[in-house]
Protein backbone atom coordinates (compact mmCIF):
# COMPACT_ATOMS: atom_id res chain seq x y z
CA UNK A 1 0.00 0.00 0.00
CA UNK A 2 2.91 2.68 -0.43
CA UNK A 3 2.07 3.46 -3.30
CA UNK A 4 -0.42 5.37 -1.52
CA UNK A 5 2.33 7.75 -0.68
CA UNK A 6 1.95 9.33 -4.08
CA UNK A 7 -0.84 11.26 -3.27
CA UNK A 8 0.98 12.63 0.04
CA UNK A 9 2.74 15.78 -0.79
CA UNK A 10 4.69 16.71 2.84
CA UNK A 11 5.47 14.24 5.09
CA UNK A 12 7.10 14.43 8.51
CA UNK A 13 8.63 12.04 10.96
CA UNK A 14 10.15 12.82 14.84
CA UNK A 15 12.75 10.42 16.20
CA UNK A 16 14.33 9.86 12.29
CA UNK A 17 18.09 9.51 13.64
CA UNK A 18 17.70 5.66 13.98
CA UNK A 19 15.56 2.70 14.73
CA UNK A 20 11.88 2.60 13.23
CA UNK A 21 11.98 6.35 12.20
CA UNK A 22 14.88 6.06 10.28
CA UNK A 23 13.61 3.14 8.46
CA UNK A 24 10.55 5.04 7.95
CA UNK A 25 12.53 7.56 6.14
CA UNK A 26 14.70 4.96 4.27
CA UNK A 27 11.48 2.65 3.00
CA UNK A 28 9.60 6.06 1.86
CA UNK A 29 12.77 7.47 0.52
CA UNK A 30 13.48 4.43 -1.73
CA UNK A 31 10.09 3.75 -2.48
CA UNK A 32 8.70 3.79 -5.45
CA UNK A 33 6.49 6.20 -4.36
CA UNK A 34 7.54 8.59 -2.25
CA UNK A 35 6.30 11.32 -0.86
CA UNK A 36 7.30 14.88 -2.59
CA UNK A 37 9.04 15.88 0.50
CA UNK A 38 10.14 13.97 3.34
CA UNK A 39 10.92 16.05 6.88
CA UNK A 40 13.05 14.07 9.34
CA UNK A 41 13.88 15.47 12.25
CA UNK A 42 16.62 14.45 14.77
CA UNK A 43 17.70 16.15 18.05
CA UNK A 44 21.48 15.66 16.90
CA UNK A 45 21.21 15.98 13.21
CA UNK A 46 25.20 15.93 13.34
CA UNK A 47 25.55 12.56 14.46
CA UNK A 48 22.75 10.88 12.89
CA UNK A 49 24.65 9.59 10.15
CA UNK A 50 22.94 6.81 8.33
CA UNK A 51 20.28 9.79 7.88
CA UNK A 52 22.70 12.47 6.70
CA UNK A 53 23.53 9.60 3.83
CA UNK A 54 19.87 8.76 2.79
CA UNK A 55 19.45 13.03 2.69
CA UNK A 56 22.28 13.31 0.29
CA UNK A 57 21.42 10.35 -1.81
CA UNK A 58 17.28 11.86 -2.23
CA UNK A 59 16.91 15.17 -3.01
CA UNK A 60 12.76 14.86 -1.00
CA UNK A 61 14.65 14.14 2.38
CA UNK A 62 15.05 16.60 4.50
CA UNK A 63 16.45 16.91 8.01
CA UNK A 64 15.63 19.21 10.79
CA UNK A 65 16.84 19.61 14.01
CA UNK A 66 14.07 18.75 16.59
CA UNK A 67 14.22 18.22 20.57
CA UNK A 68 10.64 17.03 21.32
CA UNK A 69 10.99 17.70 24.54
CA UNK A 70 11.97 21.59 24.22
CA UNK A 71 9.21 24.13 23.38
CA UNK A 72 11.80 26.76 21.66
CA UNK A 73 13.05 23.82 19.74
CA UNK A 74 9.56 22.48 18.48
CA UNK A 75 9.02 26.40 17.78
CA UNK A 76 12.29 26.77 15.23
CA UNK A 77 11.72 23.52 13.79
CA UNK A 78 7.91 24.62 13.02
CA UNK A 79 8.91 27.99 11.48
CA UNK A 80 11.80 25.58 9.17
CA UNK A 81 8.52 23.17 8.54
CA UNK A 82 6.43 25.91 6.95
CA UNK A 83 8.93 27.07 4.44
CA UNK A 84 9.45 23.92 3.52
CA UNK A 85 6.03 22.89 2.67
CA UNK A 86 4.65 26.62 2.30
CA UNK A 87 1.49 26.63 0.84
CA UNK A 88 0.97 22.80 0.49
CA UNK A 89 0.92 22.40 4.10
CA UNK A 90 1.53 19.23 5.78
CA UNK A 91 -0.19 16.06 4.42
CA UNK A 92 0.87 13.69 7.28
CA UNK A 93 2.88 14.07 10.41
CA UNK A 94 4.45 10.73 12.29
CA UNK A 95 4.85 11.10 15.83
CA UNK A 96 7.94 8.48 16.25
CA UNK A 97 10.15 10.10 18.99
CA UNK A 98 10.16 7.80 22.23
CA UNK A 99 12.08 6.31 25.00
CA UNK A 100 11.77 3.70 27.63
CA UNK A 101 12.32 4.59 31.08
CA UNK A 102 12.53 0.95 32.59
CA UNK A 103 11.67 0.80 36.23
CA UNK A 104 9.06 -2.11 38.22
CA UNK A 105 7.19 -0.94 41.13
CA UNK A 106 10.53 -0.98 43.50
CA UNK A 107 12.51 1.32 41.32
CA UNK A 108 10.51 3.67 40.08
CA UNK A 109 10.18 7.28 41.36
CA UNK A 110 8.37 10.57 40.34
CA UNK A 111 11.40 11.61 38.07
CA UNK A 112 11.51 8.62 35.95
CA UNK A 113 7.62 8.47 35.18
CA UNK A 114 7.81 12.58 34.37
CA UNK A 115 10.45 11.86 32.00
CA UNK A 116 8.68 9.49 30.01
CA UNK A 117 5.67 11.03 29.89
CA UNK A 118 7.43 14.12 28.31
CA UNK A 119 8.74 12.54 25.53
CA UNK A 120 5.84 9.54 24.95
CA UNK A 121 2.56 11.77 26.20
CA UNK A 122 3.46 15.66 26.07
CA UNK A 123 5.93 15.62 23.32
CA UNK A 124 3.58 14.38 20.53
CA UNK A 125 0.76 16.62 22.22
CA UNK A 126 2.39 19.59 21.44
CA UNK A 127 4.11 18.54 17.94
CA UNK A 128 0.82 18.03 16.65
CA UNK A 129 -0.74 21.20 18.36
CA UNK A 130 2.62 23.13 16.64
CA UNK A 131 1.95 22.13 13.10
CA UNK A 132 -1.87 22.45 13.33
CA UNK A 133 -1.96 25.04 10.81
CA UNK A 134 -0.39 23.38 8.57
CA UNK A 135 -2.26 20.28 9.37
CA UNK A 136 -4.96 22.55 8.57
CA UNK A 137 -3.57 23.49 5.38
CA UNK A 138 -3.05 20.61 3.65
CA UNK A 139 -6.91 19.40 4.97
CA UNK A 140 -8.45 22.36 3.12
CA UNK A 141 -7.34 21.16 -0.53
CA UNK A 142 -9.20 17.96 -0.10
CA UNK A 143 -11.83 15.76 0.84
CA UNK A 144 -12.38 12.43 2.86
CA UNK A 145 -9.86 11.34 5.40
CA UNK A 146 -6.25 9.84 4.73
CA UNK A 147 -2.75 10.84 3.73
CA UNK A 148 -4.21 12.27 0.85
CA UNK A 149 -5.44 14.77 2.90
CA UNK A 150 -3.82 15.38 6.48
CA UNK A 151 -2.89 12.65 9.29
CA UNK A 152 -1.68 12.26 12.97
CA UNK A 153 -0.32 9.00 13.13
CA UNK A 154 1.32 8.32 17.03
CA UNK A 155 3.50 5.68 17.34
CA UNK A 156 2.48 3.84 20.32
CA UNK A 157 2.63 0.92 21.98
CA UNK A 158 0.47 -2.56 22.81
CA UNK A 159 1.48 -2.16 26.39
CA UNK A 160 -0.24 0.89 26.56
CA UNK A 161 -3.42 -0.73 26.37
CA UNK A 162 -5.17 -1.55 29.51
CA UNK A 163 -7.57 -4.19 28.96
CA UNK A 164 -5.04 -6.50 27.39
CA UNK A 165 -2.33 -6.17 30.99
CA UNK A 166 -4.57 -8.50 32.72
CA UNK A 167 -4.42 -12.22 33.43
CA UNK A 168 -1.49 -14.21 31.97
CA UNK A 169 -0.18 -10.87 30.50
CA UNK A 170 0.22 -9.42 33.88
CA UNK A 171 3.91 -11.00 34.38
CA UNK A 172 5.55 -9.32 31.60
CA UNK A 173 7.00 -6.30 31.34
CA UNK A 174 6.36 -3.98 34.75
CA UNK A 175 7.30 -0.73 32.98
CA UNK A 176 5.49 1.95 35.17
CA UNK A 177 6.80 4.83 33.15
CA UNK A 178 6.52 3.10 29.64
CA UNK A 179 2.70 1.43 30.19
CA UNK A 180 1.54 4.25 31.50
CA UNK A 181 2.76 7.13 28.91
CA UNK A 182 1.85 4.85 26.03
CA UNK A 183 -2.02 4.54 27.99
CA UNK A 184 -1.92 8.85 28.32
CA UNK A 185 -0.63 9.05 24.39
CA UNK A 186 -3.44 6.83 23.38
CA UNK A 187 -5.84 9.22 25.04
CA UNK A 188 -3.83 12.10 23.38
CA UNK A 189 -4.71 10.62 20.55
CA UNK A 190 -8.52 9.82 20.59
CA UNK A 191 -8.48 13.43 22.30
CA UNK A 192 -7.33 14.95 18.96
CA UNK A 193 -9.62 12.70 17.11
CA UNK A 194 -12.66 14.34 18.56
CA UNK A 195 -11.20 18.08 18.22
CA UNK A 196 -9.99 17.42 14.56
CA UNK A 197 -12.26 15.81 13.17
CA UNK A 198 -14.50 18.80 11.80
CA UNK A 199 -10.91 19.95 10.20
CA UNK A 200 -10.97 16.57 8.25
CA UNK A 201 -7.26 15.31 10.08
CA UNK A 202 -7.30 11.95 11.01
CA UNK A 203 -5.98 10.94 14.03
CA UNK A 204 -4.90 7.31 15.10
CA UNK A 205 -2.72 5.35 17.38
CA UNK A 206 -0.60 2.62 15.81
CA UNK A 207 1.40 -0.51 17.90
CA UNK A 208 4.62 -0.96 15.15
CA UNK A 209 4.69 -4.41 16.82
CA UNK A 210 8.14 -5.66 19.02
CA UNK A 211 10.99 -4.46 16.87
CA UNK A 212 14.53 -5.47 17.20
CA UNK A 213 15.73 -2.13 18.08
CA UNK A 214 17.83 -0.54 20.74
CA UNK A 215 14.19 -0.02 22.72
CA UNK A 216 12.96 -3.12 21.56
CA UNK A 217 16.04 -5.42 22.25
CA UNK A 218 17.42 -8.15 20.10
CA UNK A 219 15.59 -10.93 20.97
CA UNK A 220 12.50 -8.80 19.41
CA UNK A 221 10.72 -11.15 16.65
CA UNK A 222 11.04 -8.41 13.94
CA UNK A 223 13.20 -6.68 12.19
CA UNK A 224 12.86 -3.31 11.56
CA UNK A 225 12.17 -3.42 7.99
CA UNK A 226 9.24 -5.76 8.22
CA UNK A 227 7.79 -3.45 10.93
CA UNK A 228 8.02 -0.48 8.79
CA UNK A 229 6.48 -2.28 5.60
CA UNK A 230 3.24 -3.27 7.69
CA UNK A 231 3.10 -0.04 9.70
CA UNK A 232 3.41 2.16 6.41
CA UNK A 233 0.77 -0.45 4.51
CA UNK A 234 -1.13 0.44 7.11
CA UNK A 235 -0.82 4.38 7.41
CA UNK A 236 -1.39 4.03 3.91
CA UNK A 237 -4.19 2.77 3.43
CA UNK A 238 -6.09 4.61 6.31
CA UNK A 239 -9.56 5.89 5.80
CA UNK A 240 -12.49 7.55 7.80
CA UNK A 241 -13.18 4.69 9.32
CA UNK A 242 -9.89 4.28 11.20
CA UNK A 243 -10.34 7.95 12.54
CA UNK A 244 -9.61 7.49 16.57
CA UNK A 245 -8.34 3.81 16.24
CA UNK A 246 -5.86 1.99 18.00
CA UNK A 247 -4.29 -0.24 15.54
CA UNK A 248 -2.26 -2.98 15.09
CA UNK A 249 0.73 -3.13 12.72
CA UNK A 250 -1.19 -5.81 10.95
CA UNK A 251 -4.03 -3.35 10.84
CA UNK A 252 -6.68 -5.02 13.46
CA UNK A 253 -7.92 -3.33 16.22
CA UNK A 254 -6.53 -3.18 19.43
CA UNK A 255 -8.13 -2.57 22.95
CA UNK A 256 -7.44 0.27 25.09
Amino acid sequence: MTHAFKNCSTLMVTGASRGLGLQIVESLAIGGFSPGKIIATARNPDGAKELQMLAEEHQNVHIIKLDVTCQESIERATSEVEQLVQEEGLNCLINNAGINVDANLETVTADKMLENFHTNSVAPLMITKAMLPLLKRAAAKGTGMGIHRAAVINMTSLLGSIELYWGDRSNTFKWYPYRTSKSALNMVTRCLAVDLEADGILCMALHPGWVRTDMGGPEAPLSPEESISCVLSVIGGLTEKDHGSFLHYTGEQLPW
